[in-house]
């Protein structure tokens, strides 16, 4: 897919971060845009940013409230979604989070919430539009992380959900060809987006130390990649030169690239004395 004009594209989590980057971004190439998200007032707010980036004036720019780890909510939403717009030619699953500490710092209660949200909020609505979808085809973007990639200290209920997110996309990707559907994963690294910056706030100072080095990329550039991505029919949709070298090393020399952690996480514990 290459031209917008006309298109429409649903975006869960469209209400900041990447999700509205990725958002401005389609309505610039001219699609209709539909944004979901749990905040009325964020989404309000995005809208009208979107709307200063549509191509024509007869682009539609709507916005639904909705908690896509909620199936109800999914379905309500969508419904009135598909009601206002038709049936999207992109839906983009962008809505997620991460409170990052360690495993055993971690309860049941977040380990459930995080599931929810990154892997269930995705099986929602994916589950609802394809039945809708299989006769036109389009394509569908499902969001992960580097840290679907590689297993970061500090990430143990975060990693599982976004490692299932790819899994999930790859399994996915061989059922929808033959519909025309194709399945993509967008791995973004560390970006400036609010999400990034309440993560930082729970940070285990081992997390920080092996992310230091690593570059923050704009939610503008990874919604560029995003575009890319979906032109190529990229399956693994990556965003910079340090996100691309990780995912080679890991496949290619894992031992590495957990060489490189585990030194980063030793030179913590040394520093404050509890390396066993």
């Amino acid at each position: 897919m290459k031209n917008y004009d006309g298109k429409t594209v649903f975006i869960t989590g469209g209400s900041s971060g990447i999700g509205l980057a990725s958002a401005c971004l389609f309505a610039k190439k001219g699609a209709h845009v539909a944004i979901f998200a749990r905040n009325k007032d964020n989404l309000e707010n995005a809208i009208h940013v979107i709307e200063r980036e549509k191509k024509v004036s007869s682009q539609n720019i709507v916005a639904y409230q909705c908690d896509v780890s909620d199936s109800a909510q999914v379905q309500k939403a969508f419904t009135r979604a598909l009601k206002d717009m038709g049936v999207c030619d992109v839906l983009f699953n962008c809505a997620g989070r991460a409170y990052p500490a360690k495993f055993e710092d971690i309860s049941i209660e977040q380990f459930e919430e995080t599931m929810k949200i990154n892997m269930f909020g995705i099986w929602h609505t994916t589950a609802f539009i394809v039945p809708y979808m299989k006769p036109k085809g389009g394509v569908i973007v499902n969001t992960s992380s580097v840290a679907g990639l590689v297993g970061v200290y500090g990430y143990t209920d975060y990693a599982a959900s976004k490692f299932a997110i790819i899994g999930f996309s790859e399994a996915l990707r061989s059922e929808l060809k033959q519909y025309k559907i194709n399945v993509s994963v967008l791995c973004p690294p560390d970006t400036e987006t609010p999400g990034f910056h309440t993560e930082n706030k729970t940070k285990p100072e081992e997390t920080r130390e092996i992310s230091k080095s690593a570059k923050i990329v704009s939610p503008e550039r990874v919604a560029h990649s995003l575009l890319k991505g979906i032109e190529k029919n990229t399956f693994i949709i990556l965003c910079n030169f340090e996100s691309i070298l990780t995912y080679y090393a890991k496949r290619f020399v894992p031992r590495i690239v957990e060489y490189v952690m585990d030194s980063a996480i030793m030179k913590v514990q040394k520093r404050k004395g509890g390396l066993q």
